[in-house]
């Protein structure tokens, strides 16, 4: 992936915003791998480039996969929801894909229960 020089990633979830659970040693984003890779790998660059930017999303996720806090992190996104970034392994794109899923799935439950 091409990496352009960015600035260190202090945290990987805003700590204004609550994290998506909480351990008895702390929140867990603080156990997150990418708090020690640079955040410009996580979060695109304006204008960047398609070849660039899948270049840089796939070494994000390789962070990801690594990452002990990773379905922590995917749910963080996927209930925020964040409009931007590979959080958990997933780009934007791709939790817009995961959330359409679910919302047609609890449809088709309903519907299911409603029927029975």
């Amino acid at each position: 992936m091409l990496q352009l020089p960015h600035q260190p990633l202090q945290v990987a979830v805003p700590p204004q915003r609550s994290a998506a659970r909480e351990d008895q040693d702390g929140p867990w984003h603080t156990e997150a791998v990418c708090r020690r890779d640079e955040a410009g790998l996580f979060f695109a660059p304006s204008k960047e480039p398609t070849a660039a930017r899948l270049s840089r999303e796939d070494a994000a996720k390789r962070v990801c996969a690594r990452c002990p806090v990773m379905v922590e992190c995917r749910e963080h996104a996927l209930l925020q929801p964040e409009p931007y970034g590979v959080w958990g392994g997933l780009t934007a794109a791709e939790r817009r894909v995961v959330l359409a899923r679910r919302r047609r799935r609890e449809t088709e439950i309903k519907k299911a229960a409603s029927a029975a």
